[in-house]
């Protein structure tokens, strides 16, 4: 049979996935494969959620589409209704589109309108972080700091300015307080701001666990506070992107709530539709809505299938399952006890440099020398090396390169869905183990 499939990449054959049970997928020859990174990050809820599928069907029957521009549907207003009522202090409007990448291209464009319909149209730069990932669409692309997915497409993008990263493992010095360390690279933020001048920057953008560009680091207690110090004395808006931090990852319905931060804009997806449908969110502050709301009346941006109604229904199947099945404690538990487990594995493994994270969101970094934290020279390509061993041996993870800088540096990710049973936990455990020692002697 002829392929004709753009796909992500010209090599290689992929198997076709054809059902999901669970935690596992199955592709055609029947293999079943052990889903450690929900895909990417996504699959929260497994691949055979009864409850959800129901609610597809239910809501097939009565409407699929109805654009935007003509009508609402009570799917997308329920879902935003809830949503509020979760969020951190002050988000009152919620903007529904159909991934990360479009929530955060939103998020930026607003931030822009929102200046230029208060008065302050100087406003026009973002600040984001190195090694941060925001998206695909060209503004979400400018923000995010990995240098391997910008470089080629550097002449498109507008400028943005990156400061450090809050990657402690990394990054603080031998003698410093944790707390010292992230008041020290939060403080970055506000060099910046005077570099560039703070009456020209509208927003700072940042992920509270970096994803896929680092593996799952997380803000150290203290940092996102400073920032929203910082961004308040300068007026600025916080975006905090958690497209693949949210939704329960962490074990919070919004990663932030943990560092007890209320952000401007948050940006969701993944998580919210749990796979089964293509959604994402921009949540706001009632005060950029009402900013809006009370000069031109319209913001001026939109996509064809935003607020779609059956992606609408399945997102509140997914919040019925994560809230009504008590998932977010079940996230903290089994988080804690894959991390246990990849302690127990790697805890003293010569080349598992660091394993941290929070809920069901983990990363291990791999090194060459664990005492110097050298990595591994990426002509090696560790990485693929583990991901196409584990995928082998029946198990998805999420392997990336370039963690330190874009170019050095290997991680695993681990997003398994929240339904992940002790059982399965050993499996994924066992698997990677495989994997990474089938990759060394490689």
């Amino acid at each position: 049979m002829a392929n004709h499939i753009f796909g992500r990449s010209t090599k290689g054959q992929l198997p076709t996935a054809v059902s999901g049970d669970g935690c596992y997928l199955i592709d055609a020859a029947g293999k079943r494969y052990l889903d450690g990174s929900g895909g990417a990050a996504v699959s929260c809820l497994g691949h055979s959620n009864a409850h959800v599928r129901a609610a597809l069907h239910d809501q097939l029957d009565r409407l699929a589409f109805a654009h935007t521009g003509f009508f609402t549907s009570d799917p997308a207003e329920v879902l935003a209704d809830r949503l509020v009522a979760e969020a951190p202090e002050g988000i009152d409007r919620v903007y529904l589109v159909s991934g990360g990448s479009e929530a955060v291209e939103a998020a930026i464009k607003l931030a822009r309108q929102y200046f230029m319909e208060i008065g302050q149209p100087l406003r026009h730069r973002v600040i984001a972080r190195r090694q941060s990932y925001h998206g695909n669409t060209l503004g979400a692309l400018a923000a995010g700091g990995n240098e391997w997915r910008r470089t080629q497409f550097a002449p498109l993008l507008v400028e943005t300015s990156h400061i450090a990263p809050c990657y402690e493992y990394r990054d603080r010095r031998d003698n410093e307080a944790t707390e010292a360390y992230g008041q020290r690279v939060a403080d970055e933020l506000e060099t910046e701001i005077q570099r560039l001048g703070p009456e020209s920057v509208m927003a700072f953008v940042a992920e509270p666990v970096v994803g896929a560009t680092a593996g799952a680091v997380p803000a150290v207690p203290g940092y996102l506070k400073r920032v929203r110090e910082i961004c308040d004395r300068h007026g600025i808006l916080l975006i905090l992107d958690e497209v693949m931090c949210g939704m329960g990852r962490t074990g919070h319905l919004f990663a932030c709530l943990e560092d007890d931060v209320s952000p401007d804009m948050i940006t969701i997806a993944k998580g919210l539709g749990a796979g089964y449908q293509p959604i994402g969110a921009l949540l706001v502050q009632g005060a950029i809505y009402d900013a809006i709301a009370a000069g031109s009346g319209f913001f001026q941006h939109g996509h064809t299938y935003m607020g779609h109604a059956m992606a609408a229904a399945a997102a509140n199947a997914v919040l019925d399952e994560i809230k009504g099945r008590d998932l977010l404690a079940r996230v903290r538990t089994q988080g804690e006890k894959l991390d246990a487990a990849l302690r127990v594995e790697f805890g003293q493994h010569p080349h598992v440099g660091d394993i941290r994270g929070r809920g069901l969101f983990r990363g291990v970094e791999l090194v060459e020398n664990r005492e110097t934290k050298a990595p591994f020279d990426p002509a090696r390509k560790f990485n693929a090396r583990i991901k196409a061993n584990a995928f082998e041996a029946g198990l998805i993870c999420y392997p990336m390169g370039g963690t330190i800088d874009g170019q050095r540096g290997d991680h695993v990710l681990l997003a398994p869905p929240f339904i992940i049973e002790d059982n399965q936990i050993d499996e994924l455990v066992t698997k990677l183990s495989g994997a990474i020692k089938g990759a060394l002697a490689a």
